[in-house]
């Protein structure tokens, strides 16, 4: 029986790992195999690339979901006899519209790997099979199991071998050291499984090993690392005695608990650009927060994320639309997250995961969402549409010109003049009416972004200048002239020289401003003075601030 294990991914350089254990695990079933595709891909040629199975089960996830049933459709028409599973957490529960779908055969809900290994060894004998949904003389035959997957089993299991060492080295490899959250925070999925089950060290270890050497981004699938403080000072020191040049890990950090020997480990021994910590903040308002069941102590986290913020990268995150969360919650909530500089802010949208408490109690708070995947808010007792959509404007400038980092100067010099909450929504607007967000030239999100603060500040010469300082350090190559002209030929050579730039290996433009930019990035305050700005371009990498000098002692 030749049986397909395979998914759709967000992207490219994704990779599954839930359908490499599966593999993994049940390698020797005769006919088994695996491959993975992706959602922009065309699903004619996904299903052309399944037809030949007579099993194919997808891991189904809320971004790739709809892609999936609409290859399972293509399949069915190409081979009507080929049968479809699914698994993963978007059909394990509230599955039972999508299992009355015609391109649907068989449904496993929840942990995959016991299912699934009883699946190939008693197929088509499946009627004893706990937690498979299936359908049998018109009628879903369902038998619910409570028995977990003993992670133990996966002791001296690696998941990453069964694949070419080379098609790890550019993508995003995943590991989990563990499974379940100890939290219970009601508009996420993990918080159905508050049993945190640790995989066996020496394993978690040799994974590592394994992916250090022939990978590069390497992301912790765990929801909150940081749960046992000697076992994250563990892998911490393990990743710094072991880690390869252009490695990169990223783990998933409740900060507020983050004890003060990981802080100081991390101060004093990780190199600056090795980790990446992402933190759910999600709101600062503590109603919110206790009527989703989620427990943050702001302060602390905050405290966390400033003792941090110069050792790693950082990425925080909002979300907008939790119950009791207004609109003036959201826009202080924003304020105060946006004042710790993060390099990435992702600003979310409250989601209706299947499964999750928040769905399941929408009607107490007046939610209306997207009945499709994702699930999207679409308004409620404590947000109208027109907020939502004020937030939305917001959530697409402020990915446009801070977490592209476009204007970060700009923007950080516009959060001395007022709230950047209402300045990213205008912004947002602004932006909507004269271009689209996601097709537009690097050349018009300046000009916009120009227009609107010339609107916004008439009489700010600063701002305008910091514009232009950010559009021209945005290229590899020395660009078209905007915003400001280069000071004169031999008043560019001048300040060349006195910089001791070198010319044979890079090309500069001279620009004229009003204030110190040297004082300003280290404080984000203006000190005026008439100064040239020099910006030098290799062609490889984007351009640098290479020095600046008086504009007086240079006329001198």
């Amino acid at each position: 029986m030749r049986v397909l294990l395979t998914t759709l991914n967000a992207k490219y350089i994704h990779m599954n790992l839930a359908i490499r254990i599966l593999y993994g695990l049940n390698q020797k079933h005769k006919g088994l195999e695996w491959k993975e595709f992706a959602i922009k891909e065309d699903p004619n040629e996904i299903a052309n690339s399944c037809k030949e199975y007579e099993i194919v089960a997808f891991s189904c996830y809320i971004w790739n979901i709809t892609h999936t049933l609409a290859v399972a459709r293509l399949l069915k028409e190409i081979n009507p006899g080929i049968k479809i599973l699914l698994g993963g957490p978007e059909v394990s529960y509230d599955w039972n519209d999508v299992i009355k779908l015609p391109e649907v055969d068989f449904i496993i809900a929840g942990e995959g790997e016991i299912p699934f290994a009883e699946f190939l060894n008693q197929y088509p004998n499946i009627s004893s099979i706990g937690n498979l949904v299936y359908k049998e003389d018109g009628k879903v035959k369902y038998t619910p199991s409570a028995e977990s997957f003993d992670i133990n089993n996966l002791a001296d299991f690696n998941p990453y071998l069964f694949e070419p060492t080379e098609a790890i080295k550019n993508k995003v490899s995943y590991m989990e050291t563990s499974r379940g959250c100890p939290y219970k925070c009601e508009f996420c999925l993990a918080s159905l499984d508050n049993k945190v089950r640790y995989l066996p060290t020496a394993t978690i270890k040799e994974n590592l090993l394994f992916l250090m050497e022939h990978g590069k981004v390497i992301k912790f699938l765990d929801r909150t690392f940081n749960v046992k403080k000697d076992f994250t000072l563990d892998i911490f020191q393990f990743i710094l005695d072991h880690h390869k040049p252009g490695n990169v890990f990223q783990f998933e950090i409740t900060a507020d608990i983050v004890h003060p020997d990981i802080i100081k480990f991390i101060q004093e021994k990780v190199p600056k650009g090795l980790f990446r910590f992402e933190i759910g903040i999600q709101t600062v308002n503590q109603k919110a927060n206790l009527e989703v069941s989620r427990k943050q102590n702001f302060e602390k986290t905050k405290g966390v994320i400033l003792q941090l913020q110069d050792y790693l990268e950082m990425h925080l995150d909002l979300i907008v639309g939790l119950p009791l969360d207004y609109i003036d919650d959201i826009a202080y909530s924003f304020e105060q997250v946006f004042a710790l500089h993060p390099p990435e802010l992702q600003l979310g949208f409250l989601k209706f995961l299947k499964g999750t408490p928040v769905r399941e109690k929408y009607e107490q708070y007046g939610f209306r969402f997207h009945p499709n995947p994702p699930y999207q808010i679409i308004e409620s007792n404590y947000l109208s549409k027109d907020e939502l959509i004020q937030v939305t404007m917001l959530e697409e400038a402020m990915e446009l010109y801070w977490n592209k980092k476009r204007a970060i100067h700009t923007m950080l010099y516009v959060e001395s003049l007022g709230g950047m909450f209402q300045f990213f929504s205008e912004l947002g607007v602004w932006f909507s009416q004269r271009s689209h967000f996601h097709k537009h030239t690097l050349d018009e999100s300046f000009e916009i972004l120009a227009s609107f603060c010339l609107h916004k500040y008439p009489n700010d010469q600063y701002l305008q200048e910091l514009i232009a300082i950010d559009y021209y350090l945005h290229f590899k190559v020395k660009p078209k002239t905007m915003f400001l002209e280069e000071v004169d030929r031999t008043l560019k050579s001048q300040a060349i020289s006195e910089l001791k730039l070198n010319q044979h290996l890079y090309r500069f433009i001279v620009l004229p401003i009003g204030f110190n930019f040297t004082h300003f990035i280290k404080t984000n305050q203006i000190l005026p003075e008439p100064n040239v700005v020099v910006m030098q371009y290799s062609g490889t990498s984007k351009a640098t601030f290479a020095g600046e000098l008086k504009l007086e002692k240079e006329l001198a």
